[in-house]
């Protein structure tokens, strides 16, 4: 199949979504958008007159109505929003990751849509039980706490509404992604990196598959036109890296781009991160959601997947690089004058 000439996006807001809409505003008829504020509709509208914001939550059945309302049948449907880090209360991720994606199905399905990707994440596989390892598309789910568990379930909503052919669904499975319109949390950790506090759980030799937001636009796209139904990929970069070759990246790629580095390589043991996943799982339990433990917790591990089959089943190519996806990530932070 073809991509479709609509697109709606979900959680075109977000990280990977305003990249997303910068991409097919130019060669799209309509692009309709669900985002949260007015704010966000207004700074949305400045990448073409092609895209048509609608305000609301993906949550909410009546927005969504709202959304789908007047689409072309066939028209793509690109699922993106999520909740990766709650505000406070554990329950946001089954709303938003779970909910969501169920009513984003029905209404896919309702109104006659096309193709519909659906943007999943690593987390629903849990950790690689070595740093050799590889997740592949045939890995078991293992969820890793309470994100993980949330996706998980999402893709298991899409997966089983392809099967029973109610909607043309695919999944692309992006682990740690970092680019242009990045949070506020992406540009306190290149902060830290670049001045040397941010610190290293364990000896730093655990491996992470990392993807550049455009390598992950490239891949949504080729999912949408090229995928068969019910499939899923993974889509990462090109290679993994140790963080400890993450993190000299980052400082190498902030002196490309002229700054100064300074500071030491802190470290933390290795018992520190099991110590905070530990501390992370008790907390989850009782509903509550810390972000510094989780992430704590989660830097002791290896995450990394191999994008063998996305290469050959649907001509995934990642451009961009490690040292060249943050060196754009560092320029846009400067061109919009965040502080790094």
């Amino acid at each position: 199949m073809t991509g479709s000439d609509e697109i709606v996006i979900t959680g075109a807001a977000g990280w990977l979504g305003r990249n997303l809409v910068e991409a097919v505003a130019p060669v799209r008829s309509a692009v309709r958008v669900l985002v949260q504020s007015d704010a966000d509709a207004s700074i949305l509208s400045l990448a073409g007159r092609s895209v048509q914001p609608v305000v609301g939550d993906v949550r909410n059945p009546a927005d969504l109505d709202r959304l789908f309302d007047g689409v072309t049948q066939g028209a793509t449907v690109v699922h993106a929003a999520g909740v990766i880090h709650p505000a406070g209360a554990v329950r946001e991720l089954f709303d938003v990751n779970v909910g969501g994606t169920s009513l984003v199905l029905d209404r896919a399905r309702r109104t006659g849509m096309g193709r519909l990707v659906h943007v999943s994440s690593n987390s629903p596989f849990g950790v690689n039980p070595s740093c050799d390892h590889r997740f592949d598309e045939a890995s078991a789910y293992k969820p890793y706490l309470a994100y993980g568990a949330s996706k998980e379930e999402a893709e298991e909503l899409v997966l089983t509404a392809a099967r029973r052919g109610d909607v043309d669904a695919v999944i692309v499975r992006p682990p740690w992604f970092y680019g242009p319109h990045q949070p506020a949390r992406q540009s306190q950790w290149l902060r830290a990196v670049r001045k040397g506090r941010f610190p290293l759980v364990g000896d730093g030799g655990n491996r992470r598959s990392m993807v550049f937001t455009g390598n992950l636009v490239h891949g949504i796209l080729r999912a949408e036109s090229v995928a068969a139904a019910g499939a899923a990929y993974w889509i990462a970069d090109p290679e993994p890296h140790s963080m400890l070759e993450v993190l000299a990246t980052v400082r190498e790629a902030f002196k490309a781009e002229g700054f100064e580095v300074s500071g030491g390589q802190p470290r933390l043991p290795r018992l520190a991160g099991v110590v905070a996943e530990r501390l992370d799982r008790g907390l989850q339990r009782t509903g509550r959601y810390s972000q510094p433990l989780h992430v704590i917790g989660e830097l002791k591990e290896s995450i990394v997947c191999d994008i063998s089959l996305a290469r050959q089943e649907i001509g995934y190519d990642p451009a961009v690089d490690l040292l060249e996806g943050m060196r754009a990530s560092i320029r846009w932070c400067v061109e919009r004058g965040h502080e790094l």
